[in-house]
């Protein structure tokens, strides 16, 4: 007589699909228990939508980022949109894309506009900049050794137009805004790079490029990076950034290689 099983996953169909899974991060060949999910998919999809609103809610650590950020041998600025709480930044978006007061003051006050100009923004993943963007811009700023780069600014509650402002702000010729995404079910952590050249009020998303899951179980930081600093010296060259750049890696890449 054979032996009863002893977990669930004796009780669970194989799956041809399974082996897939190695993969990728995506919720494919889950499996079933009779006509529902296997228990521990279920009990999986419950914790990782509870990570992706902790991330959401979560703040970000403006001064351990400030530490990380320190050996980059640039000066850190700090600023804030015009939402003064995490609440006010989910309801009122337009507020995230806007400095307050005393930002605009602060930046009025830095001279000699850069060639790039980098934010690191808490987005609607406080934990993405948090982990990735120090070692990011570690892979990314060698690569851009011959331009003039801006301070680095550290924004909270930000929306990527924010970025906007603060370049208007600074006099920077390309801004990139490296933020937060929305947390998906699978990746709660994952950063964004957005390049917009000669940014200005009202710059829609058709106007900017976009690298997106940037981390080690996305976009790694070395292959982000090089295609992050041809994106930079292409829209720097052409003098446009967004659906109008016409860019190919392998003929940027050239350009810093």
């Amino acid at each position: 007589m054979n032996a009863p099983p002893d977990d669930e996953q004796a009780l669970t169909p194989a799956d041809p699909w399974t082996a897939l899974r190695v993969h990728t991060q995506a919720r494919i060949a889950l499996g079933r228990s009779g006509a529902s999910l296997p228990t521990r998919e279920v009990l999986a999809f419950g914790i990782a939508h509870a990570q992706a609103r902790d991330a959401v809610h979560a703040a970000l650590d403006v001064a351990a980022l400030h530490r990380d950020l320190d050996g980059f041998g640039l000066p850190i600025l700090e600023v804030r949109s015009a939402a003064a709480t995490r609440a006010a930044y989910l309801a009122r978006p337009d507020w995230g894309r806007r400095l307050d007061a005393s930002s605009v003051e602060a930046l009025m006050k830095c001279a000699t506009p850069p060639d790039v100009l980098f934010v690191i923004a808490d987005g609607l993943s406080a934990i993405a900049p948090q982990r990735h963007a120090a070692a990011l811009l570690a892979a990314t700023l060698p690569l851009l050794a011959d331009l003039a780069i801006g301070p680095l600014v550290i924004a909270t509650q930000a929306r990527v137009a924010l970025a906007d402002a603060v370049a208007i702000a600074l006099g920077a010729r390309l801004v990139v805004s490296l933020i937060g995404e929305r947390p998906g079910l699978s990746a709660p952590d994952s950063l964004g790079a957005y390049v917009t050249f000669a940014p200005k009020a009202g710059t829609t998303d058709a106007e900017r490029n976009c690298l997106s899951n940037i981390r080690p179980q996305g976009l790694g930081y070395e292959d982000a990076a090089r295609q992050l600093a041809g994106l930079i010296r292409a829209a720097l060259v052409e003098g446009i950034s967004g659906v109008a750049l016409r860019f190919e890696e392998d003929i940027a890449l050239p350009l810093f290689s």
